[in-house]
């Protein structure tokens, strides 16, 4: 057991300040892609992320966004 919690000690003190950020920033990440997933995952918002689901084959553009403005 001693042979792996000197595997895994971490020298707190002898950490940069890059070090430092990606530590704070894998934190951060984790827990919004945490917070995230249960969003996605609960059942009741079923029914709000499936009326998206295929906004991309949806043709709603508009007069201005045909050929980026430019006359036929």
């Amino acid at each position: 057991m001693e042979s792996v919690k000197e595997y895994f000690h971490t020298d707190w003190a002898a950490m940069t300040d890059t070090d430092w950020f990606g530590l704070v920033a894998v934190i951060i990440l984790s827990v919004l892609m945490l917070i995230l997933y249960i969003y996605v995952f609960n059942p009741k918002n079923k029914d709000k992320l499936e009326s998206h689901r295929d906004f991309v084959l949806k043709d709603n553009s508009t007069v201005g966004e045909d050929n980026h403005g430019r006359k036929k």
